[in-house]
């Protein structure tokens, strides 16, 4: 059976179906009318390859941070107007506008003018990104973390067989012979150097056996150190649970890297110096230490001597006896003292004790009727106080201050009257 061609094409891509497909050089050019009307666009790059021929160049642009890539097309008419000739390696930047070449499918971007990244802008970016990094706190000295004052194994990124490794594991070594270290080697420039740093970094970083992670690179022209202040690895350092020391280039040299660092060393040498403590110094210290331990032993036993020597001299302890005997004699001392007071308190105990007896004898009816007093009574025992208590002919009983008399009343006389 016969396959007959569609009477007529799908409008858009969502309407073709297996039956009724587009021809590939429709989608060709379809493509390429959408890819080509794209506005015209700066890009940044780092130029990796160029060829050239015929006066047209051919180059191949990479990200300066990411792995990825483009070819790009300079024609002779634009190449004619370029002030200066495009170096391999170089930072750039470019007018661009892609293309598409039905035919092959294959893409590409012309450029329309490129131009070199020139030092001054890229110092200016440099301190633009330093300045908000800042500002968010990645470099506040309150997020430092102190370094251990000996390390059990040392993280070290660098590059492979570069002066930078041997720096540190030498002076490290030469400091403390038995120091640790875990080498990983990266690259330390080019637009894979700050990817292939980060991920050593959290290797280094998940290991709990390394103390101590350090960076470490050799001096090189501004371009080369460009990895070191990527926005992304600076961040990664500052998320880092180890203690991170930076060691890029000389004295002068400084990436941002250094500012996010738990520690800056101004070279891998430094570096080297300033993570492990040397071995001859803690021995001078140590020797140091023990012979002011010594003079401060023997001082305080000197000083404890003279004073036992001056407790041994003092009388009480020359002639204890003393002591005892002049405490004896306090004693007797006290002793007749207090019989004294208690005698005396006695006697007068016994002055108080008479005068209540006078008080109470001069008070008592016995005293009364010792002057002529008599005391009245009826039959009943009751007092007689009024004569119309006793009426005639009543028994009354007399008591005076020697005995008792019983009488009988002849006349009751009320009082403010006169007997008959």
């Amino acid at each position: 059976m016969d396959h007959q061609a569609p009477a007529s094409l799908p409008a858009t891509a969502g309407q073709t179906t297996a039956d009724n497909p587009w021809p590939l050089r429709l989608l060709s050019e379809k493509l390429k009318i959408h890819i080509e009307n794209s506005p015209v666009v700066w890009v940044e790059g780092q130029l990796l390859e160029a060829n050239v021929r015929n006066g047209h160049a051919y180059i191949t642009l990479r990200d300066v941070d990411a792995d990825f890539s483009f070819s790009v097309t300079i024609w002779a008419s634009t190449m004619r107007r370029l002030e200066s000739t495009p170096q391999v390696g170089s930072r750039v930047v470019a007018q661009v506008k892609p293309s598409f070449y039905a035919k092959t499918g294959r893409l590409s971007l012309n450029a329309t003018d490129l131009r070199p990244v020139g030092l001054g802008e890229l110092l200016v970016r440099l301190e633009r990104l330093r300045q908000a990094l800042g500002a968010e706190g990645l470099f506040s000295p309150e997020h430092k973390r102190p370094l251990p004052v000996l390390p059990n194994r040392i993280g070290l990124i660098t590059g492979r067989d570069s002066d930078a490794e041997k720096d540190v594991l030498r002076n490290a070594t030469l400091r403390w012979p038995s120091v640790q270290f875990k080498v990983i080697n990266t690259a330390v420039q080019g637009v894979d150097a700050a990817n292939q740093v980060i991920a050593a970094l959290q290797q280094l970083d998940a290991d709990p056996e390394i103390d101590v992670i350090v960076i470490a690179r050799g001096g090189g022209a501004l371009e080369d150190l460009l990895p070191f202040s990527n926005e992304d690895l600076v961040r990664a350092v500052f998320s880092a649970a180890t203690p991170v020391v930076s060691a890029i280039g000389h004295e002068a040299d400084r990436p941002i890297l250094d500012d996010v660092a738990d520690l800056r060393a101004s070279t891998p040498t430094d570096a080297a110096k300033r993570i492990v403590p040397d071995l001859h110094e803690e021995f001078a210290g140590l020797d140091m230490a023990r012979s002011r331990l010594d003079r401060s032993i023997n001082n305080l036993l000197q000083r404890e001597a003279q004073m036992l020597a001056s407790v041994r001299e003092r009388p009480v302890l020359a002639n204890p006896q003393v002591m005892v005997s002049s405490r004896a004699e306090d004693l007797e001392r006290w002793k007749q003292r207090s019989t004294d007071l208690l005698r005396h308190r006695v006697m007068r105990a016994s002055d108080e004790i008479n005068h209540l007896k006078n008080q109470m004898r001069a008070l008592s009816p016995q005293q009364t009727l010792d002057r002529g007093y008599s005391v009245t009574q009826l039959e009943d025992g009751s007092i007689v106080r009024e004569a119309t208590q006793a009426p005639a002919d009543s028994k009354l009983f007399i008591r005076v201050a020697s005995g008792q008399l019983v009488a009988k009343t002849l006349e009751s006389v009320p009082a403010g009257e006169h007997a008959n």
